[in-house]
């Protein structure tokens, strides 16, 4: 079964114009689209358009051309249908400090005209574990709680698709896991997920596909896998009894880094040079082995070639 688009965007552009000869092109273009039921990431640097793109989404800021359909809804003709079905997760924490997370669900529910006998606050606070402190001042809550929270402010019109801004920056660790499995949980249950980060890690771990954006232009869309297959230096780390060293001579662009007596590190192109090879060429050289272990580099890697290029 075709799984409909959750996100469809066609040549979307937007331009901020200076009163200098200058013109800022926030998006350039842009075709993109997001399945149902995906975690979708979109990552680029500071800068790159991502805050600008999901203002467009929220209808905080008016595109200049290009066409975008939510759910199926076009954001020109249908503004409303596009707002109900979309709810976004800001990256600031704007909550009201002597407002209860029941009572703000419930006043978030009223904004949507949504009636009481309707409304599933109480589910919510279940699904992003905060039915214990349904009743506390917001101002009490931690700041993985209060991030939790903004996650279901964004549900209360139970919309079929999240978007998340940078949703971990400045979360600790532990936190993070935390909001990750809520994130995969509510994505179990149906919900489309798009997420934007600038953590790359975190990219690897949630999302099925990614896209990549830089100055307002998209770079590369693809699966989280494929972009990983991408990566053609690999690296092995050596532990030896003693390091010699090996002649330059025979390494035919193998990058060699003694890091201590009894460790080297050795980067290679993996489409040019087998492990094995590798090995042979320490050996060669003396040096008794007492451990190896591979690093095949990781999304990071990735984004830092494509930016580059």
């Amino acid at each position: 079964m075709n799984k409909k688009n959750a996100l469809k965007v066609e040549k979307l552009t937007k331009i901020y114009s200076q009163n200098s000869p200058n013109n800022i092109v926030a998006l350039n273009n842009l075709n993109l689209e997001v399945k149902e039921g995906e975690i979708f990431g979109l990552l680029g640097p500071n800068g790159a358009g991502k805050t600008t793109f999901l203002n467009i989404l929220a209808g905080t800021v008016s595109k200049n051309y290009g066409k975008v359909e939510v759910w199926g809804y076009d954001l020109d003709t249908k503004p409303r249908q596009v707002r109900s079905s979309i709810g976004i997760v800001p990256q600031e924490v704007n909550l009201d400090a002597f407002f209860s997370p029941r009572k703000l669900l419930e006043l978030q529910a009223g904004l949507y005209g949504i009636p009481k006998k309707d409304r599933i606050t109480n589910t919510i606070l279940k699904m992003v574990s905060l039915e214990e402190q349904a009743d506390a001042y917001a101002r009490s809550l931690s700041g993985g709680m209060k991030r939790r929270l903004l996650i279901a402010k964004a549900m209360v019109h139970r919309p079929p698709i999240l978007v998340l801004d940078e949703p971990t920056a400045g979360v600790d660790v532990e936190l993070r896991r935390n909001l990750w499995d809520n994130v995969k949980t509510l994505n179990k249950q149906g919900v489309t997920i798009i997420l934007t980060t600038h953590l790359m890690y975190e990219a690897e771990e949630m999302c099925n596909r990614i896209a990549i954006i830089n100055k307002g232009n998209l770079i590369k869309l693809d699966t989280t896998k494929n972009l990983l297959n991408t990566i053609k230096n690999k690296k092995i780390i050596f532990k030896v009894k003693k390091t010699n060293n090996i002649n330059p001579q025979n390494l035919n662009g193998i990058k060699i880094t003694y890091v201590s007596n009894n460790e080297l590190t050795v980067s290679y192109d993996r489409e040019k040079h087998k492990i094995d090879e590798i090995i042979n060429k320490v050996k060669d050289a003396g040096m008794e082995i007492s451990d190896i272990s591979t690093d095949e580099g990781n999304l990071e890697d990735v984004f830092i070639d494509l930016i580059k290029n």
